[in-house]
């Protein structure tokens, strides 16, 4: 999607880490190790490095605020400045859109945007972990070098919204900390899982964040984003399937459904669709039978 260019983005919440080295430290739980398992799934990455962590960052690094950042037409043409951008965004929709489903909504940490490698709460996080959401810190991680790989690695045509997809599908798992969702056991797997559930209304809370973000205003009341046009609406569902179970295991050789956590290219497709046509009241996952799914 494009922003508009006199769009207001000062408010996003996103700041760029200097590079750090790896913490050591205590376990997270099983719950957290569930979690970054399924972030391993999403990304096709190891995320080994982060489940031997736990509590603060600690020191050693420096941040840069984005302070620069302050406008639309930033965000279309640099990178960090449309992190914060979808930051101001995504946050002006849900704390909206939140409280009218009856939740208590309540903003997730900076978005931390790293290279190399960066300490968490949920431990120490490397290029190769791709983006995630970490429930200890309630902050959203992203190497933006992980959109190379989306389309160089998996196979999607890349984009802005293919960009802003996986920030709002991470921004969801916040929605759903909020919901007590990542609270619930995620140790199965296979259609009909929890795991899969969770990833798949992440995907729909996507949907409903583009659906509305063209009239999502700034503060001056200017919208954030353009209307999206048919090509980048592609650019998103390319996104989604490029990280479906299926088509990630077909690149190793085997595809086995029972081992599936996130869901199916297709079914990541439409619930980002359903998401997006019908908005996030739509997003009960956990409501229909497996065959359903």
């Amino acid at each position: 999607m494009t922003f508009n260019d006199n769009a207001d983005i000062s408010s996003g919440k996103a700041s760029r880490r200097g590079r750090t080295g790896m913490i050591a430290g205590g376990g997270g739980g099983v719950a957290l190790i569930v979690v970054l398992y399924i972030v391993s799934q999403l990304t096709g990455f190891d995320v080994s490095g982060l489940v031997g962590g736990g509590g603060a960052p600690s020191g050693g690094s420096s941040a840069d605020s984005l302070d620069q950042c302050t406008t639309g037409a930033q965000a279309n043409s640099d990178i960090d400045c449309r992190m914060k951008a979808a930051a101001a965004s995504l946050e002006a929709y849900w704390s909206e859109e939140y409280p009218a489903l009856g939740g208590t909504y309540a903003a997730p940490q900076p978005i931390a945007l790293f290279s190399g490698s960066t300490n968490t709460g949920c431990g120490g996080a490397s290029s190769a972990t791709g983006p995630f959401y970490c429930p200890a810190d309630e902050t959203l991680y992203i190497d933006t070098s992980f959109f190379a790989d989306l389309r160089d690695r998996f196979g999607s045509s890349g984009g802005p919204l293919a960009q802003l997809y996986v920030v709002a599908h991470e921004w969801g798992h916040h929605i759903q900390k909020l919901d007590g969702v990542l609270d619930r056991p995620h140790s199965d797997t296979g259609p009909g899982s929890t795991s899969i559930r969770t990833e798949l209304q992440a995907d729909c809370f996507a949907g409903a964040w583009v659906g509305a973000a063209s009239k999502t205003p700034d503060a001056n009341g200017v919208p954030f984003l353009k209307p999206p046009t048919t090509a980048e609406i592609a650019d998103a569902l390319s996104a989604a399937s490029a990280v479906g179970d299926d088509r990630i295991q077909a690149a190793s050789g085997q595809v086995n459904p029972e081992s599936w956590t996130h869901g199916s290219s297709e079914q990541r497709q439409r619930w980002f669709t359903t998401g997006r046509t019908s908005g996030a009241e739509s997003c009960d996952t956990f409501a229909p039978s497996t065959a359903r799914l």
